[in-house]
């Protein structure tokens, strides 16, 4: 019922950037909210950064300052700018939303297929 699509992973090297997309396709009433999460290997997926539908966003502290979460609803597509990029920013990022498929509760949880971020030091 709902897809996402994640975009603009890739090799970078320390200090560099990326910006990462993703698109909500299907049907539904509204999103709440698009986050991103990483997972790197060995680790437990994390919060990286998410925003709601009125604009809040909300990052881990280890990327406050470098990324910047932003929302398009028109588009309903959800973008990560990754700025000073380091060698622990390597993981795969996967894109979450928090959907209403209707016009009353509940909403779901859906995920993206992941991306995979690698930063050379």
């Amino acid at each position: 019922q709902v897809q996402l699509v994640e975009s603009g992973g890739g090799l970078v090297q320390a200090g560099g950037t990326l910006r990462l997309s993703c698109a909500a396709s299907g049907s539904f009433f509204s999103i709440y909210t698009m986050g991103w999460y990483r997972q790197a290997p060995g680790r437990q997926r994390e919060l990286v950064a998410d925003i709601t539908s009125t604009g809040s966003t909300n990052y881990a502290d280890s990327v406050k300052g470098r990324f910047t979460i932003s929302k398009d609803n028109a588009k309903n597509t959800a973008y990560l700018q990754m700025n000073s990029l380091k060698s622990e920013d390597t993981a795969v990022y996967y894109c979450k939303a928090k959907v209403s498929l209707r016009a009353v509760p509940p909403a779901y949880d859906y995920w993206g297929q992941g991306t995979q971020v690698t930063v050379s030091s």
